[in-house]
């Protein structure tokens, strides 16, 4: 009997025990090689997994804090704006202050200048007064010298005080 391919009961035995032996090797290797490897892709694949989560829970927190600066820029411009506020009032209390100062500063310069006036005042008057004490002296050599009675006394006092004015009595 011819065999077709020259298949004989060993090559049969042969195959199947090869078959055995690669399939054994293959569950040794997948034990051995595959399984580490598969473990490996498993540990690199929750790592990624991992390493995304972070990356979207960091974009979130990088979106909250860059909200949160935005508001700080939005409140420092507040804050801004409230400072030159404050700044603006504090110049305007300062401008009434000076102006209030000044304000009294000229107020003691017009008294310093009334009191100087007055006193300038008495100084003419007590002038005057000497002036009329001169006249009046003369007067009296005048009438002395004289011996004028006493209707020609009259007549020069009255013409000394026409001759003095009351303008003089009254400056």
């Amino acid at each position: 009997m011819e065999r077709l391919f020259n298949l004989d009961f060993q090559l049969l035995h042969d195959t199947v025990l090869l078959a055995i032996s690669v399939f054994f090797l293959f569950l040794v290797m997948s034990y051995n090689l595959f399984h580490p490897v598969r473990k490996m892709l498993e540990e690199r694949k929750k790592r990624i997994s991992g390493d995304l989560e972070a990356a979207a829970a960091d974009k979130q927190d990088a979106a909250a804090l860059k909200q949160q600066y935005e508001e700080k820029l939005k409140n420092v411009e507040k804050e801004a704006e409230v400072i030159l506020s404050e700044a603006r009032q504090k110049a305007l209390k300062n401008e009434n202050r000076i102006v209030d100062e000044a304000k009294e500063e000229a107020a003691r310069i017009i008294r310093r200048a009334q009191e100087e006036a007055e006193l300038e005042k008495k100084r003419v008057m007590d002038d005057v007064k000497q002036e009329m004490i001169q006249v009046a002296t003369m007067m009296a050599q005048k009438v002395v010298t004289a011996s004028m009675d006493p209707v020609i006394q009259e007549s020069l006092v009255e013409e000394t005080l026409r001759e003095i004015g009351d303008t003089t009595w009254q400056s």
